[in-house]
């Protein structure tokens, strides 16, 4: 029953396309607005469009050259012949799935903007539409490329033993997370590069020097701003969570052989994202909101669609675990409900630490009274102090996993269950990251407003919907970065288990010592904890020598135009959105890099066990920093928006000034670093399953 119910997979996939369709069409009904509010969506979507158009002629070279390599592999006998087309169609996909949903909101920002001068519940249902086709869209091509995938592997190995042909399966699938992988870092890290490089800029010269307004017209860098939010946080976060969506499927699938599950084990996995993907599309329809603008009643209106699609999968996974693995193993239900309650509560504690409802935000803000250093500092506590939940709660998920689903008798059992687990947490991401990709939308929508000079009310509307958008975008994160450490811990142990069938598949006597006394793995250790730090600091120097580009530009055009300040002359927008692009695309490399570089390195001069510990370090600091980087940004942004409402002076006073350079600090850590961690971490595991065969036998230290 369980193989016969596989083609739930691709049939789920190809159903969230077509919903992600109509919801489409539905939301370009609506009016694009004025003259001047199309103008000014026709700008952002050109240079959205340019840019990604430059990026992925970039990357494609990337691509390229990789799948020489990996041919090259297949030639000589380290992986089969799958693995090089699998890699460009997992990248394909990856890349297609953030411009499909960037392409959606930048069409839908002024039509929020539009929808807003009716109503405040108009404009939300416009722009949570616009996130849902995003996320939709992401696990709709990410399950249909898995199903596709596991039939045409089935179909060649079908004259293999059922158990040899589902360890043939899940061992060529286990690659196929690298393209996804790939792609997910250059457009997370370019996207995250240009969007607080634009942003950065403009704010310094526009609202700290100059004294206007955010998203003002006479600021040359607000259109780069606005094209960022695009790049950055709706295709880089889509890239990013299809990758982690994959990740976390094909690893559970490929650990379901050493438990012994074999394909009722490997079908569950996809039968719940399939589940899921249903559930999404029910919990699109409970997300309403009546006119008020406080923050409590708009989160009320998109949790209760994320509650909905919760409760669904919850009932769901049940019946399918109890069906196709017995009664005797429903230890791994309680597995995939630990997962699923772990993402809702990473969520609620990240909200807590980030919005301005909550005591923590608030107290930063008003540290704005005595400065920025204090509101420096303050932000960096915050966000410190904002990890200690997040790792209690994924510590407990990993155990409650592993010995749920029967890890005190049968270890591989557990391993199953943890990666089961990260499986349900991401079995709600067609709606989670709707509420996440939201939020760009409404922050395009007040920028349209603005700088279309349309009622203040309009504004007020789009201003309460940006801030919960921000609010959405920081819970987002930490769903995707607890994600992110449930996901890398089943690929490690996923590499392990592909370490332990390459060995017996080419006959090789192969001992593994994964005890921190291993000298190896101890060094591997301190090198993959050391590695978080060093791709940050990269990613935060390239958005400061972007920011200081786009600083300098927009001086010139503040000095240089006549009657600029007066509103009387139009800056040189594309000027900005070029410098940006430029950047981006260059500063990318070498963070994108490291992240492939780093391990082959390390299981080449010493072993795959040193690989091991490189993946543990990279995991448990990646994690840590991921979540305080995230939070200090949300905070200080949620801070600068509470004085803003009126707050300690309100806007254009001494403490809001302090907040916008907190802010300011912020935006790298949110958008750009924090985020990429949740990519670098996962592909550090892609890149060594992918190359474990080649390591294995070519390592200089045995």
């Amino acid at each position: 029953m369980a193989e016969s119910l596989m083609i739930l997979a691709p049939a789920a996939g190809i159903a969230g396309l077509l919903f992600a369709l109509y919801l489409a069409r539905s939301v370009l009904k609506y009016d694009e607005g004025t003259d001047e509010m199309k103008r000014i969506a026709e700008a952002i979507r050109e240079g959205a469009s340019a840019y990604l158009a430059r990026q992925y002629k970039g990357v494609a070279i990337f691509f390229a050259i990789m799948f020489v390599v990996l041919l090259a592999l297949a030639i000589a006998g380290y992986l089969v012949f799958f693995v090089p087309v699998a890699f460009l169609t997992g990248g394909f996909f990856s890349g297609l799935a953030g411009y499909i949903g960037m392409n959606m909101a930048t069409r839908a920002s002024s039509r929020t903007a539009r929808a807003a001068q009716s109503s405040l519940n108009q404009g939300l249902r416009v722009a949570f539409s616009s996130g849902a086709v995003m996320g939709l869209v992401v696990v709709s091509l990410g399950l249909l490329h898995l199903g596709v995938w596991y039939y045409i592997l089935n179909w060649y190995y079908q004259a293999l033993e059922p158990a040899a042909r589902i360890s043939n399966i899940t061992s060529a699938m286990l690659t196929f997370g690298m393209g996804a992988s790939s792609m997910a870092l250059f457009a997370r890290v370019g996207g995250g590069i240009f969007t607080k490089a634009a942003d950065v800029g403009s704010d310094l010269v526009g609202k700290v020097e100059a004294g206007i307004p955010e998203d003002d017209p006479r600021n040359a860098g607000v259109i780069a701003d606005n094209v960022g939010d695009n790049v950055g946080d709706v295709a880089g976060m889509g890239a990013d969570l299809f990758e982690s969506y994959v990740g976390s499927i094909v690893a559970t699938a490929a650990l379901a052989v050493s438990a012994g599950f074999g394909v009722p084990g490997v079908a569950t996995p996809m039968v719940l994202a399939a589940v899921g993907i249903l559930a999404a599309i029910v919990g699109t329809f409970f997300v309403r909101s009546g006119e008020q603008a406080e923050q409590s009643a708009l989160l009320g209106a998109l949790r209760r669609g994320v509650y909905t699609a919760s409760i669904i999968i919850a009932v769901a996974a049940f019946f399918l675990v109890r069906s196709f693995l017995g009664s005797e193993n429903m230890g791994i239900y309680w597995s995939i409900l630990a997962g699923l309650v772990a993402g809702n509560v990473i969520g609620l504690t990240t909200e807590y630490y980030t919005s301005s409802s909550y005591g923590p935000t608030r107290a930063l803000a008003k540290t704005a009274l005595t400065g920025p250093a204090t509101v420096i500092i303050g932000g960096l506590s915050v966000g410190m102090l904002s990890t200690a939940l997040p790792v209690v709660i994924v510590g407990a998920v990993v155990l409650l996993s592993f010995f749920l689903s029967g890890g005190a008798t049968n270890y591989d059992l557990g391993l199953y269950g943890v990666g089961i687990s990260a499986v349900g947490m991401l079995s709600t991401l067609g709606i989670t990251l709707a509420t996440d990709a939201y939020g760009p939308v409404a922050d395009n929508a007040g920028g349209i407003a603005e700088m279309s000079h349309l009622d203040p009310e309009v504004r007020k509307r789009t201003d309460a919907l940006d801030a919960l958008g921000n609010t959405t975008a920081a819970t987002g994160k930490g769903f995707a970065i607890g994600s992110a450490a449930l996901t890398a811990l089943s690929l490690i142990a996923a590499y392990r288990d592909q370490l332990v069938s390459i060995a017996q598949k080419s006959g090789m006597k192969l001992v593994l010592d994964f005890s921190v006394l291993n000298p190896k793995l101890l060094v591997g250790l301190f090198l993959g904890g050391m590695l978080p730090f060093v791709f940050c600091a990269l990613t935060m120097s390239a958005v400061g020598r972007a920011a200081q580009s786009i600083v300098e530009e927009v001086r010139r055009q503040f000095r240089e135009i006549k009657g600029l300040m007066e509103g009387l002359a139009r800056p040189d927008y594309a000027r900005c959105v070029d410098i940006c692009t430029r950047a981006a695309q260059r500063e990318m490399v070498a963070p994108a890099l490291l992240a492939i570089i780093v391990p082959l390195l390390v299981g080449f001069l010493l072993n795959v066990e040193a690989v091991a510990g490189l993946l543990t370090g990279a995991t448990v600091t990646g994690f840590v920093l991921a979540v305080m980087m995230a939070n200090s940004g949300g905070a200080w942004d949620n801070a600068k928006k509470y004085i803003e409402e009126g707050n300690y002076g309100g806007k254009r006073s001494d403490p809001h000034k302090a907040a916008v350079v907190g802010d300011t600090v912020g935006d790298p850590f949110k958008d750009t670093s924090g985020p990429s961690l949740n990519i670098l971490i996962k592909l550090l595991s892609m890149v060594s399953v992918v190359f474990a065969s080649f390591l294995l036998q070519n390592a200089l230290m045995k």
